[in-house]
């Protein structure tokens, strides 16, 4: 091990890195003799990064596999389990599209044969050379996690030494039941990376297997040796009921094959029927649900370009929401598959630099692997191009409206956002294409000329977005809100100045408001919440959770805004359970029956935002941004110092404009007044991307500094002025609350079935081409 994540540093035990056991092997001690058959569709490297792509060749020839998961089918004591695991060895165990495309395919396989599913991770979370578009594949694989087990299916996972960043705080944090490895390194963020930021090493002996159990996070410290024999003996208990011979009688309780499993027992059912924020799943598909073919019947179809980075030649197209996890493909029987296919390389999108010094890729430390350069991924296409969709049917709803279902005192939502929510809901097909072509500002202007918009480089977003001038939620609900009233922590006791949660009416309608508590800094105003930069903990977590079962109980919709520098990093949120609260936010998110907005308003720094992202819509500040970590932490990773920051933020696609090239948000809000902002306009997916600064039009992202030349990126002064909401912050939240008030009525008045099922196409189709 290197730096901070050796065994000795972090506390872990005396172990070598040569002891502990490979991917491979631990199947092999987990499954019976011969049982094992492999899922993975060979990929291929299309990155045209010279470094990090002789770092993944390098990879793939030490350890004998095309990418860091394993996945596939064995039978434990005569069942048949799904497995998925985590090679650390390749790239430290980082996800990157390819990766987490696999995984979500492995679970949604899992859950269309009705097969038990158990997780090995071993990873230092996101690879950092993928940038935000990797960053997202843990909200898809979350999803997937949640799906299988809200079918009532038993999710266990073991985790390994090391496991850390956003794989712990997504599918490492979700099992029915879960193990660790004696001695493991666990926590949330890598020990080096804590030291890169705050000049400190991490308080030791906190983030370890043993400590952990010791505080209820985990359910035991299991060797591996003893690992298949628990995980019999509680899959005997969750899997009760089955049809078919008792696997101690010397047959399995279902034969191989993609036949379907024994239903689950009555208990899961009933657990699954007692949990408020569960909806029920539609029968059928409503008409215009979601984009993609009609459904069909035999093999699912197959995509003919790759995802970001690497491919895999005939992968399998996600299903229609109509035809749910079992349309899948058949069945492969590949054991551990053969030497990987390595295509040629493909043309890097705008943005994508090369160059670059080896580091290490994975937000949770790990050895140096790889190159400081761009992320090794195509530009992915809007999360509505036709012809995919999400694992399974969108689950059900609450009726919207709540208390009667009444909009306001006049049956509206206010005369001005009905009327704007008219040409927003229009607008609002769901495919990922944006609303109106600009939203109307203070003075009526609708849009740029083509070619006119002013992007900022990824550093003057950066900086701006961390002035302590800059409007917060604070700001946004004292200017744009009526009928405020907030409420406080979690209702158990517990209480986070770094979240605020309120009841209010934003632009007219009425929502529960949840965001990250960025303190005003005017002159005159006294400060309730914290001082800028504020960390979000695990209670901050669960009080948002706590707004989210309001908003799904009585059917009103939910703002979430994301402004924040960070998780908490302390020995209090990592034993708080920090990482398990991020990854059940992604799963309450994901399934909430509530119609969702999220507001991306400044700084959106690893799990802290990711946990409020997934919503149905999402509309950005044009200097917000969205990044695995702070930059300063994704270039310790990848440069071990903090000096290039900006370089690696310019390069990983975390400006607002890169968000809405890849489809990750749909509208971009300028933040001048009307003067800064004339000629720009508001921003959105609706087929003109060059308008907001989008790869589509790479003249434009070079004239504004942006990630297309990366030498001009690194250096905001050369960058155009773009206007800035912390120079006249109450004309720019005004408009946006105009906005934000049109954005949720319009989600209000959608069919709810519609709706879900388009959320979940949106999140499936995360890094996947157009």
């Amino acid at each position: 091990m290197t730096g901070t994540n050796s065994p000795r540093a972090s506390g872990a035990s005396s172990a070598s890195r040569a002891s502990r056991p490979s991917a491979r092997e631990l199947i092999e001690a987990i499954v019976d003799p011969g049982s094992w058959h492999g899922w993975d569709e060979p990929v291929e490297i299309t990155t045209d990064d010279p470094e990090y792509r002789a770092d993944l060749e390098r990879a793939r020839e030490s350890t004998g596999l095309d990418e860091s998961v394993i996945t596939g089918e064995g039978r434990v004591e005569g069942r048949r389990v799904a497995l998925v695991a985590c090679e650390f060895r390749f790239l430290a165990g980082s996800i990157g599209v390819a990766a987490g495309e696999r995984l979500v395919r492995a679970v949604e396989r899992a859950t269309a044969e009705r097969l038990p599913l158990l997780a090995a991770p071993a990873s230092g979370g996101t690879r950092m050379q993928e940038g935000t578009v990797a960053f997202l594949q843990m909200v898809k694989v979350a999803a997937a996690i949640t799906d299988h087990k809200a079918a009532g299916l038993p999710y266990l996972v073991h985790l390994r030494h090391p496991t850390t960043g956003g794989v712990l705080a997504s599918w490492g944090s979700l099992g029915h039941v879960t193990a660790a490895e004696p001695g493991a390194l666990i926590g949330f963020m890598g020990p080096r990376v804590h030291e890169a930021l705050y000049g400190e090493e991490f308080p030791p002996g906190v983030q370890n297997a043993e400590n952990l159990m010791n505080h209820g996070l985990i359910d035991a410290v299991l060797p591996l040796s003893r690992l298949s024999g628990v995980a019999a003996r509680v899959l005997r208990v969750l899997c009760a009921g089955a049809a078919g011979p008792s696997p101690a009688s010397g047959q399995s309780g279902v034969e191989a094959g993609p036949s379907p499993s024994p239903r689950p027992t009555p208990a899961c059912r009933a657990q699954h029927r007692r949990r408020p924020m569960r909806p029920r799943r539609p029968h059928r598909r409503t008409p215009g649900a979601a984009p993609g073919p009609p459904p069909r019947r035999g093999p699912a179809r197959r995509v003919t370009r790759p995802p970001a980075g690497i491919r895999g030649p005939g992968a399998a197209r996600p299903p229609d929401p109509a035809m749910g996890v079992a349309a899948r493909a058949a069945p492969t029987s590949r054991g551990w598959g053969g030497r990987p296919h390595i295509g040629p390389a493909r043309r890097r999108p705008a943005g994508a630099g090369g160059d670059g010094r080896r580091g290490d890729a994975a937000a949770g430390d790990g050895p140096a692997i790889g190159s400081g350069g761009a992320a090794a991924h195509d530009q992915a296409g809007p999360i509505g191009a036709p012809g995919a969709g999400p694992p399974s049917a969108a689950p059900g709803h609450v009726a919207p409206g709540g208390c009667g279902a009444e909009r306001g005192a006049d049956g509206a939502a206010t005369a001005e956002a009905a009327g704007a929510a008219e040409g927003v809901a229009a607008a609002h097909d769901q495919t990922g294409a944006a609303g109106a072509a600009g939203a109307t500002g203070p003075t009526g202007a609708t849009g740029a000329p083509e070619g006119r918009a002013v992007v900022p480089s990824a550093e003057a977003s950066i900086r701006a977005s961390r002035r302590v001038e800059r409007p917060g939620v604070r700001d946004l609900l004292r200017v744009a809100a009526e009928d405020v009233s907030p409420l406080s922590g979690t209702g158990a006791g517990e209480h986070d100045p770094g979240l605020l949660l309120a009841l209010a009416r934003v632009g007219g309608t009425p929502c529960v408001v949840l965001g990250h508590n960025r303190r005003s800094a005017r002159k005159g105003e006294t400060a309730e919440g914290p001082g800028e930069g504020q960390a979000l903990g695990p209670a901050g977590l669960r009080t948002a959770r706590r707004g989210m079962r309001i908003a799904a109980e009585l059917g009103l919709p939910l703002l979430t805004v994301i402004d924040t520098a960070g998780a908490a990093l302390s020995r209090e949120a990592e034993e708080g359970g920090l990482a398990a609260e991020i990854a059940r936010c992604l799963a309450d998110m994901v399934t909430l029956p509530a119609p969702t907005l999220c507001l991306l308003l400044g700084q959106g720094a690893g799990g802290a935002a990711l946990a409020l992202l997934p919503a149905d819509r999402v509309v950005a500040a044009r200097h917000a941004w969205l990044s695995p970590l702070p930059p300063e932490g994704a270039s310790a990773i990848l440069h071990r110092t903090t000096e290039r920051a900006y370089e690696v933020a310019a390069r990983q696609g975390v400006r607002s404009a890169d968000l809405l090239a890849q489809g990750i948000v749909d509208r971009i809000v300028e933040e001048g007044t009307s003067e800064d902002a004339c000629g720009a306009g508001d921003a959105s997916r609706a087929g003109d991307a060059s308008r907001a600064g989008g790869v589509s039009d790479a003249r434009n992202v070079s004239r504004a500094g942006g990630a297309s030349d990366a030498g001009d990126a690194s250096d905001a002064r050369d960058a155009p002025h773009v206007g800035d909401a912390s120079h006249a912050p109450d004309v720019f939240l005004r408009r946006l609350g105009r906005l934000l008030g049109a954005e949720l009525a319009a989600l209000r008045a959608q069919d709810p079935d519609q709706r879900l099922a388009a959320r979940r196409v949106r999140h499936r189709r995360i890094g996947l081409p157009r």
